[in-house]
């Protein structure tokens, strides 16, 4: 059994080695977390990504660039490729369906790569384009795959406004699909002002958002069905 103080002094090892992308720091204490039988789900999301969630306000905050946010990233990525075989799916009594990429001309995923492990923890199904996604194929692979969600990341404000075509061609093909969108020049106002129905300020927002989704559409759905049987 592992004591909390063993438990906090992992979390901020884990954070801090990706704040200062450190990334052999990152490796020695997630194999410290698999040794000891910590929860790696915990690992994960109050270790390593709270540490990615601070370089990016760090980033925001123009105190770090791109090359420190890639460095972080490697030692995000070095930490997740031991903890992610041991992570645990949730049950959280919504499952669903997600389109999710980083659109056309933007290359940072490192945040719609967060945001699809909390996809895949909490057990959706989920259809990751990548990254530079062209706009056309969010509103193809949602209507092949008939998804709940689609999800538009944008690192950059100039490939941002891409997020406002695809989610008028979303509504014009299929009016009932929901639309998240999320990234450092993102905000709640844009996401209302272009359409979309939440906007992820960080991964955990993201599911949460997500979820509430999911549930309110497949109520909708439910109760047109019940409709046609009336």
């Amino acid at each position: 059994m592992i004591t909390d103080e063993k438990r906090q002094e992992l979390l901020d090892r884990l954070r801090n080695s990706v704040i200062q992308y450190d990334e052999d720091g990152a490796k020695e204490a997630s194999n410290e977390v698999v040794e000891l039988g910590m929860d790696a789900n915990d690992a994960i999301f109050n270790g390593l990504v709270s540490g990615m969630e601070e370089v990016g306000r760090l980033f925001e905050a123009q105190e770090y660039f791109v090359p420190e946010l890639l460095m972080s990233a490697d030692a995000l990525y070095a930490g997740l490729d031991i903890l992610k075989p041991h992570v645990k799916q949730l049950d959280l009594g919504v499952k669903g369906s997600v389109v999710i990429g980083t659109v056309e001309g933007d290359v940072h995923d490192i945040g719609k790569n967060i945001v699809k492990m909390m996809f895949d923890v909490a057990g959706f199904t989920v259809y990751d384009l990548g990254r530079d996604v062209p706009l056309d194929k969010f509103v193809e692979e949602q209507l092949k795959t008939d998804s709940d969600l689609v999800c538009l990341s944008a690192m950059m404000t100039t490939t941002m406004v891409g997020m406002k075509k695809v989610i008028d061609d979303l509504r014009a093909k299929n009016p009932n699909v929901k639309i998240m969108i999320g990234g450092a020049p993102v905000s709640s106002d844009i996401a209302g002002k272009w359409g979309a129905d939440g906007y992820a300020k960080d991964a955990n927002n993201a599911l949460k958002d997500a979820i509430n989704m999911v549930s309110s559409l497949k109520k909708m759905k439910e109760e047109a069905e019940a409709r046609k049987k009336g």
